[in-house]
């Protein structure tokens, strides 16, 4: 409710308490004759009453008219009748009074009455308020008003400055910046700046917090929404919702609207068993389509949009004139990581052997946000001992911490399960040892972690890769199959502990065959593609499938091949290096966690 209602409201409840309280001094005034009690007596003996209303404290009563009088009722209060009668004996004229007062007897039913609107319109103004109504959102009266967080150009404090590793997508969305700045530049060649700006990428890679410094750099109001906030329970909410928040954006041109998780909003229409043409989503996806035919970029409105789901989003929210911007903001690389920790490790106290070179090559495929909570989680892990400053060892611990999960040393094993563990961890250890191409053995450790892991390898690449070759495919499944072998080699046993590195293995086999066409006797063919992200949503629904019951058969003979293969391959090299394998749980199964050093000690003997 707006202060005009409220005014309005007001205005109307005093105006009707006037109006009663001069109807009731009019009415008073003029049709009741005020009488003493004494009066009374003597019209009551002379036969002039002809109607009485006997209260507690008052007698009300109509005359019996038989002439042209005026008057009509009467009032009088009452007397003790013992005291009438005596006072009546001495011929005193004698009356009733209330203790009550004009302004008590107006109160008595005023005030109770100005109580219940008093809390009528208060239950009110907290069912409207932001979250009334159960939390319905917004309020039941505002609840097609747009919920978009408005920061003026003040309000912004962050710039460029504070973002990295994303380097391409800051000088793509630096354009904008200088249109924002300066419009005129742009018309004078006549182009025109792209109406809608799509952010693109992985979760936690910055997608957000690169559309707030755009912001930040260009000094204008930023309306931030997510998709999520425009469609409620209420029908046809998102499309005013969607209509008030570019309204709002026009009168406080030049702006920046950001809309985050575009795809809650934007999802493909006629998508799913339950979508409809009447579909709450499609409502609030057809106004936001109508709204970006509607207003010209030359008007100072640039509309970001962030999501890490492009491929659901509809083609009409995608094609020219609407989003025909699309910026990646993919995972960092080597140097972008570098320059990301850069940023947050300024806010630590560190040590002299804490480097950023150093941090980002054991961090590869991280984002930015992960980035931001392995240093945070160092900062924690120094803390706790009570440290000046954090050092690299806190640094890695975190690392494995975020990898691997939680040390979990009240999880006791018996000296048999140790003993298995022990020989399976050192066999994928020596498997990537001995295997070329393979990523180096970080640590290897038999403390349990996480939920269900009684043991880990780490294995970090020291380079980006974006493409592997059939050969390194076959030496990673190998290697994930090598604590399987060991396990088989010494124990002449296979237990459960391997579930994880066979399904990985089998994956890996599987995509060989069917998406990379790596098979000799399948061909160069692609059988599957990449998994539709409509499909495995309904419950019951089986993935379609182009090939005959033959090319199945043939399909899972070649997995089952590759995994076989690699299996005795890792077999074949354990047995070679059976004294390094023996020595290595030793090792293990005395200190528990063996280093990359430590275990280079270990292959460095003759086998």
């Amino acid at each position: 409710m707006d202060k005009k209602a409220s005014f309005n409201f007001w205005y109307l409840l005093i105006a009707i308490g006037a109006m009663l309280l001069l109807q009731y001094f009019w009415l008073g005034q003029q049709t009741v004759d005020k009488l003493t009690y004494s009066e009374f007596l003597a019209e009551l003996d002379a036969g002039n009453v002809a109607e009485l209303t006997v209260s507690e404290s008052r007698i009300r009563g109509k005359y019996r008219i038989e002439s042209d009088e005026e008057v009509e009722f009467f009032e009088t209060y009452r007397v003790d009748s013992d005291i009438a009668e005596r006072l009546e004996a001495h011929d005193v004229r004698f009356g009733g009074t209330t203790d009550k007062t004009i302004l008590g007897s107006v109160l008595s039913w005023v005030l109770p009455a100005l109580i219940f609107v008093g809390i009528w319109f208060f239950l009110f103004r907290r069912i409207t308020a932001k979250g009334g109504l159960g939390g319905l959102g917004g309020g039941y009266m505002e609840v097609g008003k747009s919920k978009a967080r408005v920061y003026m150009e003040r309000q912004v404090d962050v710039t460029f400055d504070d973002v990295a590793g994303v380097d391409e997508a800051k000088e793509e969305l630096q354009e904008i910046i200088e249109f924002l700045r300066r419009p005129e530049s742009y018309s004078r060649l006549g182009a025109r700046l792209p109406k809608g700006v799509l952010l693109v990428g992985p979760p936690g890679t910055g997608k957000t917090l690169l559309a707030r410094a755009v912001a930040g750099e260009a000094a204008v109001p930023f309306f931030s929404i997510s998709g999520s906030e425009f469609v409620e329970m209420f029908v046809g909410v998102g499309a005013s919702r969607v209509r008030d928040l570019f309204e709002q954006a026009r009168k406080q041109a030049p702006c920046i609207i950001f809309i985050d998780e575009l795809d809650a909003v934007g999802r493909a229409r006629g998508i799913g068993p339950m979508s409809g043409g009447h579909d709450e989503k499609e409502q609030t996806l057809n106004q936001l389509l109508a709204e970006l035919d509607g207003f010209d970029s030359s008007s100072g409105i640039v509309l970001l949009g962030a999501t890490n789901r492009p491929e659901i989003l509809d083609s009409a929210l995608l094609r020219a004139g609407r989003f025909d911007r699309q910026i990646l903001v993919d995972r960092p690389d080597k140097l972008g990581r570098e320059q990301i920790l850069n940023v947050h490790l300024r806010k630590v106290r560190l040590a002299p052997d804490v480097e950023a070179e150093k941090i980002a090559a054991l961090t590869t495929g991280f984002t930015g946000a992960d980035l931001a909570n392995l240093v945070n989680e160092a900062a924690l892990l120094g803390t706790r001992r009570k440290a000046k400053s954090v050092t690299m060892d806190d640094v890695t611990r975190a690392i494995e911490r975020i990898i691997a999960g939680l040390e979990k040393r009240s999880r006791l094993l018996g000296p048999l399960e140790r003993k298995v563990v022990a020989y399976h961890e050192m066999g994928h250890a020596l498997s990537a040892l001995h295997t070329p191409g393979s990523d180096v053995v970080h640590k290897v450790s038999i403390i349990p972690r996480g939920i269900g892991a009684l043991g880990y390898t780490i294995q970090r690449p020291t380079e980006d890769r974006f493409l592997m070759t059939r050969t390194e495919l076959e030496n990673k499944m190998t290697v994930l199959l090598g604590g399987r072998a060991a396990e088989h080699l010494v124990f002449d046993e296979l237990s459960t502990g391997a579930q994880d590195d066979l399904a990985r293995a089998t994956d890996i086999a599987r995509n060989m065959v069917t998406r990379f066409g790596m098979d000799e006797t399948l061909g160069q063919m692609s059988y599957e593609s990449e998994p539709s992200p409509f499909l495995g949503q309904i419950p019951g629904m089986v993935r379609q499938r182009d090939f005959s019951e033959e090319t199945a058969r043939e399909i899972d003979c070649a997995v089952r091949d590759l995994v076989a293969a690699a299996f005795e391959r890792a077999a074949t090299l354990l047995a070679a290096h059976r004294a390094q394998l023996d020595a290595g749980a030793a090792a293990l199964l005395k200190q528990e966690t063996l280093s990359q050093a430590e275990l280079s000690e270990i292959v460095a003997k003759p086998a």
